[in-house]
């Protein structure tokens, strides 16, 4: 992913999530060097994906498929390249954060061995100036 990409990424992004992160984040993220990868077929972006890599832990801090695309493989292909990546540069686990909501995405994470650690407790927004519980996963590489 490079800034160029982004106007592209946020109309995903939007699309997505009720409460997305901003231009501002995926720049900030991009130009702090975190891996940053989009996803295309025929050059059409499908999916994106954010990882913070420290020590040796990667943090997969955002992975998203374009929602009119769910269902066509892009989320594990997504995935797969998360593991890869993190694998290349010898981190020995992925850690991600999940909402309680996103049953798509937890049935995929179990699917494919990530354990749940944990809770973290209130810490998406959510509708009616409320907040959602994180669940903590891990996947040992």
């Amino acid at each position: 992913m490079r800034e160029v990409d982004v106007d592209d990424v946020m109309q995903i992004e939007l699309a997505a999530y009720p409460f997305p992160w901003s231009a501002g984040n995926f720049n900030d993220s991009i130009r702090s060097g975190y891996f940053c990868r989009v996803g295309r077929d025929d050059g059409r972006l499908v999916g994106y994906f954010l990882m913070l890599m420290i020590i040796d832990e990667a943090h997969l801090l955002n992975i998203t498929v374009d929602p009119a695309l769910h269902g066509r493989g892009y989320g594990l292909a997504l995935l797969e390249h998360v593991e890869a990546c993190a694998r290349a540069h010898d981190m020995a686990s992925i850690l991600l954060e999940v909402r309680p909501s996103n049953a798509r995405a937890l049935a995929i994470y179990e699917r494919y061995g990530y354990k749940r650690i944990g809770t973290r407790r209130k810490y998406y927004p959510a509708p009616n100036n409320t907040r959602e519980d994180a669940i903590v996963m891990r996947f040992k590489l």
